[in-house]
């Protein structure tokens, strides 16, 4: 769900269908870069978006990347400031409906997208909790960029995750970031930098979102 690389449809033995934008930088671990959209109105009126910059039209750059996700990032997790207002009612009703703590609501939020409805990366997912288009189809999602259709969504695949793995908020949050089938095939967090940076800083938003 979070971007980084380029979006993969894996098909394992048992019939079921993975879809990841973790690469393999060739060593078994992914890795994690800066990406830059660019988002302009073409020729026809229609509002586009390119990882190129267009040659002939004023655009908007958007740089982006799975907030939480870089290994390297500089931000202090327990001090950075919360989100503690937006999107209040979305979160709770969405939470309350498929039975899933708000704090961890808001904490994947922060790390997805740090609360920008508007996030879209290169790799094509989408809003503030980054549905991956065919995700967001399969959970019937009207609009990913709207804010309580991406809320409810991500709350429903959230959800779940933690129910595929036993209400295990580290195991759900690496499979929401890596995919359940990676985290099936390495029998845990998967090896990924980004994912491993990831789950920890989802962690320790949740404890933190939880006690305010």
């Amino acid at each position: 769900m979070a971007a980084a690389g380029d979006v993969k449809k894996i098909v394992h033995p048992d019939g079921t269908v993975e879809y990841t934008n973790v690469g393999n930088s060739g060593n078994g671990l992914a890795s994690t870069k800066d990406e830059v959209v660019y988002r302009y109105t073409d020729n026809n009126g229609v509002v586009a978006f390119s990882g190129i910059q267009p040659s002939a039209a004023s655009f908007e750059v958007i740089r982006f990347h799975c907030y939480a996700c870089d290994p390297d990032s500089s931000v202090d997790w327990r001090k950075t400031p919360l989100f503690l207002k937006p999107y209040e009612r979305e979160i709770a009703i969405a939470a309350r409906e498929f039975g899933v703590d708000p704090a961890l609501v808001r904490a994947v939020i922060h790390a997805e997208s740090a609360f920008n409805e508007s996030a879209i990366s290169p790799a094509g997912a989408q809003g503030l909790m980054q549905l991956m288009p065919a995700t967001a189809e399969e959970l019937g999602v009207p609009n990913a960029l709207s804010a309580t259709d991406n809320i409810r969504g991500g709350v429903h695949y959230l959800a779940r995750m933690l129910q595929r793995f036993k209400g295990d908020i580290s195991l759900a949050t690496a499979a929401y970031n890596a995919g359940p089938g990676a985290v099936g095939r390495h029998g845990g967090i998967p090896p990924y930098p980004e994912t491993r940076a990831y789950v920890n800083r989802v962690g320790i938003l949740h404890e933190r979102y939880a006690s305010n």
